[in-house]
């Protein structure tokens, strides 16, 4: 398994970063290689991703959730085997730190060679630095899921 953490602070109440993460369906805006998702209930969704010039599909479900704090999921089903966290954190009344941590498991050789080069850190880290212009210029969330998933 490939391991990628990356961390950004945004310019925003940790309220609205945390809002803005849980519409899931929104992500194609600011993850550049997730081309669809659907949201089928409250837990699970239907992903769409392009890897390495490969379109891939899989099914995730949200295992843990805490609003304000955490987000942690894992796929079920597809063709890409990951899991992941994001972890919000409240540095000021204005600004928070979001922190995703993803595991995955690379398949075929262009993603294990992407991935020993650190491809998916920058691909992570460039799609944090794309929430926030999101979410900055946004200033408020474009929905919200503060359900509890224990």
């Amino acid at each position: 398994m490939a391991q990628v953490i990356e961390t950004i602070d945004v310019d925003v109440p940790v309220t609205t970063a945390y809002n803005q993460w849980t519409q899931f369906e929104s992500f194609p805006s600011f993850l550049h290689y997730v081309d669809a998702i659907t949201q089928t209930d409250d837990t699970h969704s239907h992903w769409t991703v392009t890897i390495a010039g490969q379109t891939r599909e899989f099914d995730t479900e949200i295992t843990e959730q805490h609003p304000d704090e955490r987000v942690a999921w894992n796929s079920t089903d597809g063709e890409v085997n990951h899991a992941g966290v994001v972890t919000f954190h409240r540095l000021s009344d204005l600004t928070s730190r979001v922190t995703v941590q993803l595991d995955w498991e690379p398949t075929g050789a262009a993603e294990k060679v992407g991935s020993a080069l650190g491809f998916d850190s920058r691909a992570v880290k460039k799609d944090l630095e794309n929430f926030k212009e999101l979410i900055e210029k946004q200033g408020t969330a474009g929905g919200a899921w503060r359900g509890e998933v224990a």
